[in-house]
């Protein structure tokens, strides 16, 4: 199931980037609105500042491990795709925000926080090595 999020949301970035840059939808809708670019570009850069730290000690915090042990394979799957909506949602965000602005903070913003997505990958074994804390 967290493979599945991970990878349609990975896919949905993918059709967004495919579909602005053939053309099939004119990118810069809002390219002078300066008060729009400046208000989204201060929003997700705080909410990337913010979530970062938070999907990456996500499972170190006691009330998730507590969880995680009590009730192993669901307490994973709720926690788990918490943790990768928090990166995946502001991705996508950002992603949108660049193609409406056209403005290489929101193409940073989304690629920072794809990479984030790697450290938190959901393996087999990861997910092992989690449900035995």
């Amino acid at each position: 199931m967290l493979l599945c999020i991970l990878w349609g949301a990975l896919s949905i970035a993918l059709a967004i980037v495919v579909v602005c840059e053939t053309g099939l939808l004119q990118p810069g809708w809002l390219t002078g609105n300066v008060m729009a670019e400046y208000a989204a570009a201060v929003a997700l850069e705080l909410l990337t500042l913010i979530v970062i730290p938070l999907s990456l000690w996500l499972f170190k915090w006691k009330k998730v491990t507590t969880d995680l042990k009590q009730r192993n394979a669901k307490a994973l799957a709720t926690w788990g795709t918490a943790r990768l909506l928090l990166l995946c949602i502001p991705m996508l965000a950002a992603i949108i925000a660049y193609y409406l602005f056209l403005t290489p903070t929101f193409y940073y913003l989304a690629l920072i926080l794809a990479i984030c997505l790697f450290f938190v990958y959901p393996s087999e074994a990861r997910c092992a090595r989690e449900l035995q804390l």
